[in-house]
C-alpha cells in the first residue's frame, strides 16, 4: 500500500509573483492574511513545527520527508506548472532532481490550467495562458524524461507515473498522449504510466478515451459536493462528515481509478468572494475515512494499492497534513494510525488443534456467551449496513439531483434559446460552453471564448455585459451554480431586471430576453 500526497512548491518568491503580486509573495502571504468568515469559521492556518518555510532551503525539504515518512507517507506528488517551455514554480523540484535529496520518492502532476489572478477571486485577467501544439507536447516530454530517468521516480507496472490535472483543456489528448508514449519509447525509458486527475465534474469518464491508462480520484469531488449548509459574504459552506460520507457512497468505477481523500478544504485565504468552504473536519473524521478507503483498495484487487492524499501542504486551500497550532500533528497520527490498522488487522484463523478440556462438551454458561456474542456482531453488521445504505442512498440522491437538475436546465434553455441564436451563459464556471447544441454560448465572463472568472465588483460585471451585448446575443441565462450572483452582484442584478423581461424563472435557471427592447 503507497499513499501518496500531493505537494504544491509556491512556498518561495519567484520574479513572476514579484511582479503580479507584489515583491516577496509567497502562498504564505495568502494564509497570513486570512481571517474567519463566521463563527467557528477555522482561519488563519499558522503552521507548528515546520513554520513558515522557504523551500530553498534544503534542511526544510529533507524535514518535510523525513515527517512524511515517519507518519506513512510514500511519495510526494509535485504539481508541475510548464507553458510551453516555460516553467513556474521549478527551483524546489530542480534542487531534489539535482541533490538527489531527500531520498523520499516522487511523481509529477501538470498542472495544466491557465496562470491567472484567481487566487485573488479576481480570475478576468490571465497572467500566463496554456497553448497546446505538437512542437510543444515534445518538448514537454523531453523535459519529463530527465525526471522519469530518476530512481526515486514512482513507478506503476514498472512504467513512470505522471499526471495531468485537467485534461479537458488539452484539444487533442489522444495525439498528444500518443506522442509523449513514441518519445518515452524512442529515448529507452520506454512504457508510461498516464493518469488523468478528475478535477472537474466533465473528467468523471474511461480515462482510455482520452489516451490515459487511469484516473486519480481527486476530493473534494465538486461533482457530489451537495447543497450547501449555508452562504456567507458570496462562499458556499459544506458539511466536512456529508463530504465524507458522499464519497464513500460512490458507486466502484467501471474504469480504473485510484481513490483519495482531503483532510479539509477552505480556499477563502485565495478568493475574498465565492470561496469553497468544508467545516467540521477532524482527525477522527478523516483517518475513518482514509480507514474504509484503504481496505477498499485491497479488497478492489487491484495489485497496484495507491491511494493519494490532497494535499501534503496545500495551506491556502485548507487541506494539509502538515501540522498546524490548532490541530498539531493529529491528522498525520490520524494517518498513521488508518494505515498501521489496516496492516495490523488480524486475519481470521483456522482453528487449531484442540486440548482435551477445549474438546470438552460447552457449558450452558459459554453457550448463552458465545450466543450473545453472535447477535452483537449480527447486530453491528446489522447497523453499519443501515448506515452504509443511507449515506449511499444520500449520496446518490445529491449525485441524481444535481444530474437531473443539469439534464432539465439543458433542455429549458434548448426549448427557449432559439438554434443558431447565441446567449450569455452565467454558470461560476461550472459547466461547459458546449452543453446546449447548435447555440453559441458566451462565458460571463469572457475572453476570447473561455471563462474568465467573477466580475470585480457590479460595474465591471455591467460593464462586461454592456461589452457582450455588441455581439447580440439573445438572452441572458443564471445558471443554479450562479445564483448566488443575483444576491451578491445585486447592481448587475438590478441592472439586469430593469431592462430586460425575465422569460424563465425556476431553481434551475433564470433567464433574461436581451432582444426585448430595453423596459423603461
Amino acid at each position: 500500500m503507497r499513499l501518496i500526497a500531493f505537494y504544491l512548491p509556491q512556498f518561495h518568491p519567484i520574479p513572476e509573483n514579484d511582479q503580479w503580486w507584489g515583491k516577496g509573495f509567497t502562498e504564505w502571504t495568502n494564509v497570513a492574511r486570512a481571517r474567519p468568515l463566521f463563527a467557528g469559521h477555522y482561519q488563519p492556518h499558522v503552521p507548528a513545527d515546520l513554520g513558515f518555510y522557504d523551500l530553498r532551503l534544503p534542511e526544510i525539504r529533507q524535514a518535510q520527508a523525513d515527517l512524511a515518512e515517519e507518519y506513512g507517507i510514500s511519495a510526494f506528488c509535485y504539481y508541475h506548472y510548464w507553458f510551453n517551455g516555460r516553467r513556474l514554480l521549478e527551483r524546489p523540484f530542480n534542487d531534489v532532481l539535482e541533490a538527489g535529496e531527500p531520498r523520499l520518492p516522487f511523481c509529477l502532476c501538470w498542472a495544466n490550467e491557465n496562470w491567472t489572478r484567481r487566487w485573488d477571486g479576481n480570475d478576468q485577467h490571465v497572467l500566463i495562458a496554456q497553448k497546446y501544439g505538437e512542437d510543444d507536447d515534445r518538448e514537454h516530454i523531453r523535459w519529463l524524461l530527465n525526471a522519469f530517468r530518476d530512481p526515486r521516480y514512482l513507478r506503476i507496472e514498472g512504467k513512470p507515473l505522471f499526471l495531468v490535472y485537467r485534461t479537458m483543456w488539452m484539444p487533442d489528448p489522444l495525439r498528444t498522449t500518443a506522442i509523449w508514449r513514441e518519445e518515452a519509447h524512442t529515448s529507452g525509458v520506454g512504457e508510461l504510466f498516464l493518469c488523468r486527475v478528475e478535477s472537474s465534474v466533465y473528467e468523471h469518464h474511461d480515462p482510455k478515451r482520452v489516451g490515459f491508462d487511469a484516473a486519480v480520484e481527486f476530493q473534494p469531488d465538486w461533482s457530489r459536493r451537495g447543497v450547501p449548509l449555508r452562504r456567507r459574504k458570496g462562499s458556499n459552506i459544506y458539511d466536512y462528515a456529508a463530504v465524507v460520507d458522499a464519497a464513500l457512497a460512490k458507486k466502484p468505477s467501471p474504469y480504473r481509478r485510484f481513490p483519495c481523500v482531503t483532510p479539509g478544504w477552505d480556499n477563502s485565504p485565495r478568493r475574498e468572494r465565492g470561496a469553497t468552504i468544508i467545516t467540521g473536519s477532524t482527525p477522527e473524521l478523516y483517518g475513518d475515512w482514509l480507514r474504509q478507503v484503504l481496505a477498499r483498495t485491497v479488497a478492489s484487487g487491484d495489485h497496484e494499492q495507491l491511494v493519494f492524499i490532497n494535499g501534503w501542504n496545500e495551506w491556502a486551500e485548507g487541506n494539509h497534513l502538515e501540522p498546524c497550532r490548532q490541530w498539531g500533528r493529529a491528522y498525520l497520527e490520524a494517518t498513521r494510525t488508518a494505515l498501521a490498522n489496516f496492516r495490523t488487522s488480524p486475519t481470521p484463523m483456522r482453528p487449531g488443534p484442540e486440548s482435551p478440556t477445549e474438546r470438552s462438551e460447552p457449558t450452558v454458561r459459554s453457550m448463552v456467551r458465545s450466543a450473545q456474542s453472535s447477535m452483537r456482531d449480527i447486530l453491528g453488521e446489522i447497523q453499519a449496513g443501515l448506515e452504509q445504505g443511507h449515506a449511499e442512498l444520500a449520496a446518490a440522491m445529491v449525485e441524481l439531483d444535481y444530474s437531473e437538475r443539469l439534464e432539465r436546465a439543458i433542455e429549458e434553455i434548448t426549448a427557449l434559446v432559439p438554434r443558431a441564436e447565441s446567449l450569455i451563459l452565467v454558470d461560476d464556471g461550472e459547466w461547459r460552453t458546449d452543453i446546449v447544441p447548435d447555440r453559441r454560448v458566451f462565458p460571463f465572463l469572457e475572453r476570447d471564448g473561455y471563462y474568465w472568472g467573477r466580475p470585480a465588483d457590479d460595474a465591471a460585471a455591467i460593464q462586461e455585459l454592456e461589452r457582450l451585448r455588441q455581439q447580440a446575443p439573445a438572452f441572458m441565462v443564471f445558471g443554479w451554480p450562479a445564483f448566488w450572483w443575483l444576491e451578491h452582484y445585486a447592481g448587475l442584478h438590478r441592472h439586469v431586471r430593469s431592462k430586460f423581461p425575465c422569460v424563465l424563472d425556476n431553481d434551475r435557471v433564470i433567464a433574461f430576453d436581451l432582444r426585448a427592447r430595453e423596459m423603461s
